[in-house]
């Protein structure tokens, strides 16, 4: 998956093909669309320098006009994947050529760059490797047995190769594995972008082939996410091949290093089945500068060589919060896993290991708690853990006592193996996919439906070195299955956990924490309370409180116009999907409208109470920051004349209407800048000779009623009069960035707070600084004022999902 929030998946097949795959989330399925063949495009490349052999010329390998690639995502390119499945495949995974032509051509690009589209793959070319003859060979017709082969027509110019010549170019295609790398952004000043305050955002594909070499793909970031105009398009060029082994390349991992340069750098380890390990770096300006193919942007830091030639079967590697510091973690066939510890400023490394883990290949490796603790997983149908303490590994006892454990008496233990593992978002479980062993299921349901089981593990009760001599400072009742010091570490690995995710760089996904503290909840709530009490004490209030949630929660509510934004998302979540689990989040909002604690008609105990009125208070500041930014924004634009609101990719602000009407209807309650802001927009208007009544005028998408303003949430239309009488009345959803009714047409949705999303909000709102979150005299420069590259939530923060009928969704979703 790709690093920028799933916008792509990576697929590397059982034919040795690596597909690009994007999420429909503005088609109607619910099969992922694929984009784009990889292999065709590096066969393209490869096919333009005669696969680097001397004595055959470009010229003879096609006859064919040079084709021009445009971008990944033409709506008109774009396969799905029901429709792949449709098209015809032969033996060696070359999709038949048609009877247009009696000889396969093949057609190759311009130059080693490609800007690529998803067109279909070129004909003519076999991607599985080995000793078998091709189909598509040419080579002389000769009498035999059976039926005659046909003899090739006297135009076809394709030469004949030798069987070395079709092993080699068989394994340059064949991949075996693929590995993306972190989210890169450089900055205008590195890459050279014209406007200002501008960026660019890529990643790089790295794809390991039999051969030995890797080829590495520039995948730039959507700009935009648009329903209506569909995918922005998205570029990706060929800018290196490596020789990496000379071996098959089986493994690769990638991590960003933690360095104090303005630029970034990338760490690259790949395995090989020679049993050598090879650890390279490069350089962030370079992989957009780079322009021969042959000369790959990375540089050898560490080479590792096996004396026993043991193939490398997983790799993990990841830098540590010391600059230049990095773990690397290799697993074996042999089922041994080896640790090297390494400094790139230095480039010395200390091996640690190697450690006989495993009985048979390791497949999974996964580090977790920044470096402190190693999991492993492999075909012997056993996980472990290992502590890693200076320089040594030691195995672990993954913790038994588990929150919210249910029985899986209706799950037979049938597993065989483990095929893989990953550590959750929030370093509190591991994820493992387990293969059922065929032949104790049941034959006619079981073994046809069930091919593999995902498993989780709860590792949020792992000791770390820093809590050896601390303890609960409250009296709690005794858990069943759990000790003090199991809940101390909980507590600490939670409290780590939710610290990570106030850098808003840092994707807002925390469903494990959410369900860890949901399975304390029920069985020990004082628990729960006294975790998030001692969070919110240490993000939000600066004096010293008694902890306890009747006097921390109104400190809280007083600390919000400081707080970053990321903050006010991270205790939305918590407030709604934790504290009040048992509401529906329609109902919830209806009530955060008019909620005040005194409130007689919101019947729950005075702790609820409270947290609805933290949750009322937070989401009225984002709500007004958004405001405030609108109001902002659309100064800046009408200021300067700018006419950046057409392009794509640009925002534009919406809605001002409504969003005059609600700081009217909340003139008691917004701040005083907000206030003075709304009427310079109103003055601005009537200069430009705007027309309010027509902007304020909005109709029902079923009967075209008129809909007044009367809440951000939603709008009830008057109904068509008929016959001297009202119609009937609908009840219209309203986008939760502008504040419009929504259209008809099908919309982004937040799973969490249930709010829907016609316009997308801009990048520059969750990324706003501290400092100018009340400064509503801040203008931005319109052209730096971009749609998000990313579908979020302004007062979630969490990506927005597409609402999907019921008859596409999976009956088993994950």
């Amino acid at each position: 998956m790709a690093p920028n929030s799933g916008c792509f998946l990576a697929v590397c097949t059982t034919e040795g093909r690596v597909k690009l795959y994007r999420p429909p989330f503005c088609d109607f399925c619910a099969e992922w669309i694929e984009v784009l063949d990889l292999t065709d495009r590096l066969y393209d490349y490869l096919a333009s320098i005669s696969f680097e052999d001397p004595d055959i010329p470009p010229s003879e390998i096609s006859n064919e006009p040079v084709t021009n690639h445009g971008y990944v995502d033409d709506p008109t390119d774009s396969v799905s994947m029901k429709e792949q499945k449709r098209r015809k495949v032969n033996n060696f995974g070359v999709r038949n050529a048609g009877l247009e032509t009696s000889c396969d051509q093949i057609s190759h690009g311009p130059s080693p760059s490609l800007e690529l589209e998803g067109q279909g793959p070129p004909k003519g070319r076999c991607t599985k490797s080995g000793g078998r003859k091709s189909s598509h060979q040419i080579v002389p017709a000769t009498r035999g047995r059976g039926r005659s082969a046909k003899k090739p027509p006297e135009v076809c110019i394709l030469p004949l190769i030798t069987a070395d010549q079709y092993a080699s170019r068989s394994a340059m295609l064949s991949s075996l594995v693929v590995a993306w790398s972190p989210l890169l952004k450089l900055s205008s000043r590195i890459c050279g972008a014209p406007e200002i305050n501008s960026s660019i955002c890529f990643s790089l594909l790295a794809v390991g082939s039999k051969s030995g070499k890797i080829s590495f793909w520039r995948i730039n970031v959507p700009e935009y996410y648009s329903i209506e105009q569909s995918l922005a398009p998205t570029r990706v060029e060929l800018i290196g091949i490596l020789k990496a082994h000379s071996s098959w390349v089986t493994a690769i991992s990638c991590a960003l290093l933690a360095s104090d340069s303005s630029t970034p750098q990338v760490l690259l380890a790949t395995g090989s089945s020679d049993g050598s390990v090879r650890i390279w770096i490069g350089h962030g300006e370079e992989f957009l500068k780079s322009t021969e193919v042959n000369n790959a942007p990375f540089y050898p830091l560490k080479e590792i060589v096996n004396i026993y030639a043991v193939p490398v079967s997983v790799l993990s590697l990841m830098p540590t919060q010391s600059l230049h510091k990095m773990l690397l973690a290799v697993g074996r066939t042999s089922g041994a896993i080896e640790v090297w510890m390494g400094d790139a400023s230095v480039k010395t490394f200390d091996k640690a290991g190697p450690y006989d883990a495993h009985d048979q290949v390791v497949t999974g490796l996964a580090w977790a708690f920044d470096g402190c603790f190693l999991y492993s997983c492999s075909q012997d149908n056993f996980v472990r853990s290992w502590s890693l303490r200076g320089s040594s590994l030691s195995e672990m006892p993954i913790p038994s006592s588990s929150p919210g454990l249910r029985s899986v008496s209706d799950m037979p233990d049938v597993f065989i193996s483990c095929l893989g593992l990953v550590v959750s978002p929030s370093n509190l479980a591991v994820a493992m996919v387990r293969s059922f062993d065929v032949n104790q299921l049941d034959h006619m349901y079981e073994a046809r439906l069930q091919k593999a089981a995902v498993e989780f593990f709860w590792i949020g009760g792992h000791q770390k070195d820093i809590l050896s001599n601390t303890s609960l400072e409250f009296d709690i009742e005794p858990l069943p299955g759990f000790t003090e010091k199991e809940l101390v570490y909980w507590e600490s690995n939670i409290l780590w956990s939710l610290k990570q995710y106030e850098h808003w760089d840092k994707p807002l996904v925390i469903w494990d924490i959410v369900a860890a503290l949901l399975a304390f909840k029920w069985s020990a709530p004082d628990y729960v309370d006294h975790v998030l009490v001692k969070w919110l004490s240490s993000s939000y209030v600066d004096v010293h409180v008694e902890r306890s949630i009747g006097k921390v929660l109104p400190h809280v509510c007083k600390s919000f116009c400081k707080a970053a934004s990321r903050q006010l998302h991270l205790l939305n979540i918590i407030c709604r999907q934790v504290i009040l689990p048992e509401l529906k989040a329609d109902e919830i909002n209806s009530n955060l409208l008019n909620f005040t604690v005194d409130n007689p008609n919101f019947a729950q105990d005075k702790q609820h109470k409270l947290w609805m009125d933290l949750l009322s208070r937070s989401e009225k500041e984002l709500r007004e920051r958004l405001v405030g930014f609108s109001f902002s924004a659309y100064r800046s634009f009408t200021s300067n004349s700018a006419t950046t609101s057409s392009e794509p990719g640009y925002w534009y602000p919406f809605g001002m209407a409504q969003m005059e009407q609600w700081v009217a209807n909340n003139n008691h309650q917004v701040h005083d800048q907000l206030k003075v802001v709304a009427t310079e927009i109103k003055t601005c208007k009537r200069s430009r000779c705007i027309e309010l009544a027509e902007e304020d005028k909005e109709q029902c998408s079923y009967c075209s009623a008129p809909v007044p303003f009367e809440s951000p949430e939603f709008g009830v239309c008057r109904g068509m009069e008929s016959n001297g009488s009202s119609g009937q009345k609908h009840k219209l959803a309203r986008c939760a960035v502008t504040m419009q009714v929504c259209p008809i047409t099908p919309l982004w949705l937040c799973k969490c707070c249930q709010r829907w999303i016609s316009k997308l909000a801009p990048e520059s709102l969750f990324k706003m600084p501290q400092q100018h979150c009340l400064d509503y005299k801040f203008s931005p420069e319109p052209s730096s004022i971009k749609v998000a590259s990313k579908p979020q939530c302004p007062f979630c923060g969490i990506l927005l999902q597409r609402s999907q009928p019921e008859f596409l969704l999976s009956p088993l979703p994950v």
